[in-house]
């Protein structure tokens, strides 16, 4: 019988069996013993003796189970070692044998085990070109799918669930009978097993074809969609049934394909309502029907908003009473842990989580109305546990509802506070959460408009030690409260928090040593660490209070217990040190890195898994930051851990069903599914650390410049192959990010040594530009290579080079067209809508950004290659042109104008070539009504009227001159919105009158040009803007000073008004001018008495102030 079929081997089969039943042993030495052995066995041996104990029906199930997912694990990972090898008349033996084992009546687990193994081996027939060279399975698979055997059946389908691409090139061919095949099996009626396998069988293929819209159809035709929904409804209410096999289906489906759903949207949202809301199903299916909602909410919220309305509001009620299955936990008080709050998978948790994806996704106009009412309700509740959930959806709705909760936020602040005093000390904890959240989701309007009630609360919380964890909450609330602060708001509050904050240090130092409580203590550390952070040079006259206690804390928590206080007390030492400043902070500096470095002057080495290992490094770096080039002898000591942490590789695996079961709980790692029983896990544990210690090189090799020559070599071959590194986009950044600081850093070694180093770099960055999927990335990938370029200042692309870049800059801006084209269409679709509007203008702002970019590197190939880079820009040329359409957005024709304004200043008066393209756009953008379009056209007037050459005087002078007085004149153009745009107006006359242009009468211009001054908000503009004053000043320029000197008031007003508003710093370059100019006035003192007779004191206070401070 074909039962008895068995393959021959060299290796005992006996032998093999003992290895098989010690694979399966429960003591870990035997078991070991067991996986050497087996892995010593030759791949088609073991093949082979893998398939004789899976045939023999004298094996136990356990053993031939086990068998049976070793073979399928051999053929995922050495198909071309094992089947490649073997000749193809035996490979057709054990194809047939296998198929034909499959209909034999048996241990059903074992069965549907061995249909895993001849699943993986149909993938793996299937050739580069999409061909399936094993007709018999697709044949099995049809004729199983219609046996009247309904596990045959259900094997069928499972093997069509795990390949659902296994019809390759020839799936259009049999589209009519899968669709049979599937539809039929939805509503099969002898077997509950057999629909739950096909909605498996049935998502895997849509999913499989997702992007295939005629497919979907057929397959919604054949009502497929109300089929699957209907075994899900009766997994439901059947008892015994299995509604998380259907929904963890429904999961993937609506995510990918939620259009699929539209005609039955309101039967799926009534399904999921009724698995939510019978607290009879099991934890894991409530939470699974949460999970459908929320998806395809996430998935397609235009959708839903339009479609799905009817059953929104029931499931959201249902997730609000979920958030309120809470455990009366006796002692939660005084559990020292932070780390013990509600489990990430108990309900609460997840219907909070969930409660803020859908705010998210519905956005605050469906979300707040169906919310607020209920909360309201909640937080009037006798139940601790209704005002609990109440608050903590305040706290989770809030950064999806921000525009319409920003409108009531008063009255929801209001209703908050008074919790903090609850007689429940959790309802307590739940109310520092909200206000700790709304801190940071409505920052810094929170912070302005309700300080004083939120800091006095919080801080008398603080004080309060009958309950530490609620104590320690208050902290944390008071950190998100200060993280956005702003100083002057903070400065009155700044003495008694520090009070607070120094009492109850005190007190849990005492704690600390007398009961070895340690959760209120890290946490008031971390709290002084954000008020210092947020009150920076303000903190000075504190830091006498609390630095010999922190570095007492330091010095005195060595024990593996006491290691993250003593992380976070680095923490706090190093913030505050950057907010107090070098002059402060430095008779210290040596005692604290002399601390931190005991173990690596000792020779011990830090280990990875030390919790100090992130504090040490981020603190280095801001010290640093602080001490500059004084930091220097401390590099050897710390580029080691730095190094090390950096180099970290993540361990990632590619797991199938059965492993998951093992890990796929596991906090530590993340898991893709990557379909067909394939998921791709990574250990996430230590990828931040990876990540922190990549961004601290960029900190040392930007601080330290040439000092960090001496570790460039080996920084730039760790940090260059991370830009691929895939897993974290974080470390991707930083090895962009340091780049030029890097290239700085060598040129102490000389050009040669630079140069090898960017043919180093070069060949991988293009590349990353080329491959990288996250557009956050790619505008910092792009950043990096202008910042090279500009570093480099010579001539460092080849032909090839410039070549690749032209291709890859193209492609980045035909993407661009066609995203917006994208776009476009997505607004004209029936289920647009304004909260939908709001994340196609996101996707608009980032595609905006990325276009900067380009301009970025656009403007540094002009910088380096002046004119030698037209002719590589002529491929561009279109793009930019159409870019600079009077249709298209204000964005698009900003960008291009930039690149323009570029040509012009870096190739004078060569930029003719293109005047027929930007001389109209100037034109028309100096009139536009964005206020941003108007700068940049202003600007590239006043380029134009430096760097133009006598082509263009007529332009500035007759064209434009006019529009730019008219754009200065206008009603509002020192709004703050046009502020910028009327500054470089007034910039590019003072440069067209200073261009010494015959079409301009400076005379006429000048008295009417100071009326405008002075500017303030754009740096550069108002630097250029003095200097020009102070020349004509000082030649005794007549229109400027007037009849009589009469104008010189107002030009000491003016003066004195730029340095009240800091737009000139009394000892720059310039400020030095304008100083010189205004003692020279004051040395005629009743001159100057008149100058400044009728001048505001503040004014007067910043003039003063600047004239001593250059003394």
């Amino acid at each position: 019988s074909e039962s008895a079929m068995s393959f021959p081997t060299s290796t005992d089969i006996g032998t093999f069996r003992n290895i098989l039943t010690n694979l399966l042993n429960t003591n870990n030495d035997v078991r070991t013993k067991a996986e050497e052995l087996f892995e010593k066995v030759p791949p088609i041996d073991k093949n082979f003796l893998l398939l004789n104990v899976c045939n023999d029906d004298s094996v136990p199930p356990e053993e031939a189970e086990l068998a049976a997912v070793l073979l399928r694990r051999l053929i995922t990972s050495d198909f071309d070692e094992v089947y490649m090898k073997i000749p193809s008349d035996v490979q057709q033996q054990i194809k047939s044998h296998l198929l034909a084992r499959l209909q034999q009546n048996f241990n059903i687990n074992l069965r549907k085990k061995i249909s895993d193994v001849v699943s993986e081996l149909a993938r793996n027939f299937i050739d580069e070109n999409g061909t399936n060279n094993w007709q018999e399975y697709l044949n099995f698979l049809f004729e199983g799918a219609c046996s009247s055997d309904p596990t045959l059946r259900e094997i069928a389908l499972l093997m069509f669930a795990a390949v659902p691409g296994v019809f390759g090139n020839q799936q259009n061919k049999y589209l009519n009978v899968i669709c049979q095949m599937l539809s039929q099996t939805l509503i099969d009626q002898q077997s509950l097993q057999v629909r739950y396998a096909a909605v498996k069988a049935f998502s895997a293929f849509m999913l499989a074809n997702e992007k295939e819209i005629p497919v979907q159809k057929m397959f919604s035709d054949a009502h497929c969609d109300v089929s699957l929904l209907k075994v899900f409804q009766e997994t439901l209410e059947i008892k015994d049934a299995d509604p998380d096999e259907v929904l963890r289906s429904l999961v993937d489906l609506v995510e990918v394909c939620p259009q699929f759903f539209k005609s039955q949207i309101d039967h799926l949202f009534h399904l999921c309502w009724k698995g939510l809301s019978n607290k009879e199903q099991l934890d894991s299916t409530r939470q699974l029907s949460i999970e459908v909602f929320v998806t395809i909410c996430e998935a397609a919220p235009a959708m839903v908003r339009k479609c799905g309305s009817k059953h929104v509001p029931a499931n959201i009620l249902s997730t609000l009473e979920m958030m309120m299955e809470l455990e009366e936990e006796p002692g939660w008080d005084f559990i020292d842990d932070d780390n013990t709050d509600e489990e990430n998978d108990s309900n609460c948790v997840v219907a909070e989580a969930a409660l803020d994806r859908l705010a998210c996704s519905l956005g605050g106009k469906t979300i707040l109305p169906l919310v607020m009412t209920a909360i309201q309700q909640m937080l009037s509740s006798d139940d601790w546990k209704g005002r609990y959930a109440g608050l903590m959806a305040i706290s989770a709705i809030g950064e999806g509802c921000h525009k319409q909760m920003s409108a009531i936020l008063q009255k929801v602040v209001d209703r908050v506070l008074p919790f903090l005093i609850d007689q429940n000390t959790r309802v307590r904890y739940a109310a520092c959460n909200a206000l700790g959240q709304m801190s940071t989701d409505f920052a810094p309007v929170f912070q302005k408009k309700f300080h004083e009630k939120v800091i006095t609360s919080l801080l008398q919380l603080l004080s309060d030690p009958s309950s530490p964890r609620v104590q320690a909450h208050a902290g944390a609330a008071l950190v998100n409260f200060f993280e956005d602060c702003p100083k002057s708001i903070l400065s009155p509050y700044l003495n008694n928090i520090v009070l607070q904050l120094e009492a109850v240090l005190c007190s849990k130092l005492t704690e600390l040593a007398e009961k070895g409580t340690k959760l209120v203590l890290e946490q008031v550390v971390v709290t002084l660490a954000s008020l210092a952070d947020s009150a920076q040079e303000k903190f000075v006259e504190h830091y006498d209070k609390f630095m010999p206690c922190l570095k007492f804390i330091i010095e005195n928590t060595n024990q593996p217990h006491l290691l993250i206080l003593r992380g976070k007390t680095i923490e706090c030492v190093s913030l505050i040190g950057l907010a107090v400043g070098k002059d402060k902070f430095l008779p210290d500096a040596s005692h604290v890195m002399e601390l931190l470095l005991k173990n690596q002057a000792s020779d011990a080495v830090i280990s990875e898994d030390d919790p100090q290992l992130s504090y040490m490094i981020t603190a280095w770096a801001r010290i640093c930051k602080i001490l500059g080039k004084g930091f220097e002898p401390y590099l050897q000591f710390v580029m080691g851990p730095v190094l090390k942490a950096a180099s970290l590789r993540p361990e990632i695996a590619v797991l199938d069903s059965d492993d998951m079961k093992v890990v796929g709980n596991d906090d530590d790692w993340e898991f893709v599914n990557l379909g067909e029983k394939h998921n791709f896990g990574i250990r996430t544990a230590g990828l931040e650390d990876k990540a922190t210690a990549c961004q601290m090189l960029v900190c040392y090799a930007k601080e330290l410049k040439e000092s960090f020559a001496a570790y460039a070599e080996e920084t730039v071959q760790l940090m260059v192959p991370m830009l691929k590194f895939y897993f974290h986009d974080g470390v991707r950044i930083a090895a962009a990010e340091i780049l030029p600081w890097i290239l700085e850093s060598a040129k102490i070694r000389g050009e040669a040594y630079v140069q090898n180093m960017w043919r180093f770099i070069l060949p991988p960055l293009l590349e990353a530009l080329v491959a990288e999927p996250e557009p956050e990335v790619v505008s910092e990938h792009m950043s990096a290579f202008a910042q090279c370029i500009e570093v480099l200042n010579c001539h460092c692309l080849t032909q090839d080079d410039m070549s690749q870049l032209i291709k890859i800059l193209t492609k980045y801006l035909e993407n661009h067209f066609k995203r917006c084209e994208e776009r476009e269409n997505t607004r004209k679709d029936e289920d647009h809508d304004e909260a939908s509007e709001e994340e196609l203008l996101r996707q608009d702002d980032e595609d905006v950004y990325i276009l900067s970019k380009i301009s970025e590197i656009c403007c540094t190939l002009f910088s380096t290659y002046k004119q030698e880079f037209f002719v590589c820009f002529e491929m561009l040329l279109p793009h930019f042109i159409k870019l600079l359409d009077p249709q298209r957005n204000w964005q698009d024709r900003q960008w291009s104008l930039c690149v323009f304004a570029d040509i012009i200043e870096y190739c004078g008066p060569a930029c003719e070539k293109y005047q027929q393209y930007f001389l109209p756009s100037i034109l028309a953008s100096v009139a536009d009504e964005s206020p941003d379009l108007r700068q940049t056209a202003a600007f590239t007037v006043g380029v134009l009227a430096q760097h133009g050459g006598p082509t263009f005087t007529d332009y500035c002078a007759k064209e434009c001159l006019p529009l730019l007085i008219q754009m200065i004149n206008a009603p509002e153009s020192r709004s703050e919105e046009n502020e910028r745009a009327t500054e470089n107006a007034i910039s590019s006359i003072t440069k067209i009158f200073m261009s010494n242009n015959p079409s301009v009468n400076a005379d006429e211009i000048i008295p009417v040009w100071i009326t405008w001054l002075p500017i303030w908000e754009d740096e550069e503009e108002a630097k250029y803007v003095f200097n020009v004053l102070c020349t004509l000043l000082e030649s005794n320029n007549a229109p400027l000073l007037g009849p009589e000197n009469r104008n010189l008031p107002r030009i000491v007003h003016i003066v004195a008004e730029a340095f009240f508003r800091e737009a000139i710093e009394p000892t720059s370059e310039v400020g030095k001018r304008v100083v010189t100019l205004v003692k020279d006035i004051k040395k005629n003192a009743e001159l100057f008495s008149a100058c400044v007779v009728n001048m505001p004191t503040d004014l007067q206070e910043a003039l003063h102030s600047a004239l001593i401070v250059t003394n």
